[in-house]
């Protein structure tokens, strides 16, 4: 799983915001605002973490269990491939 380069993540006014620059083919002409655990899931695939990498990263920074960690990724990742985030 890899994002697509040209992403940038921003806090701005408190709120985490994904905006692509410098890539006119990028299919990507939104806005994305991220809680603070989904910014921490985006910093890390763009270290390119694995979805193993991703869950734990959940668990230990929330108190949440490997279960809910496993469905909180897989649910984020899916938000970003609609989006047009992620590599095909």
């Amino acid at each position: 799983m890899k994002m697509k380069e040209g992403l940038l993540l921003r806090e701005i006014a408190g709120e985490y915001v994904v905006i692509a620059v410098g890539k006119p083919e990028l299919n990507f002409n939104r806005m994305l605002v991220l809680n603070e655990s989904g910014a921490l899931l985006f910093r890390k695939l763009q270290g390119g973490a694995s979805g193993r990498e991703l869950v734990d990263a959940l668990t230990c920074e929330y108190e949440v269990t490997q279960e809910e960690a496993i469905r909180d990724v897989k649910r984020f990742l899916g938000r970003l491939t609609q989006a047009g985030c992620m590599e095909p």
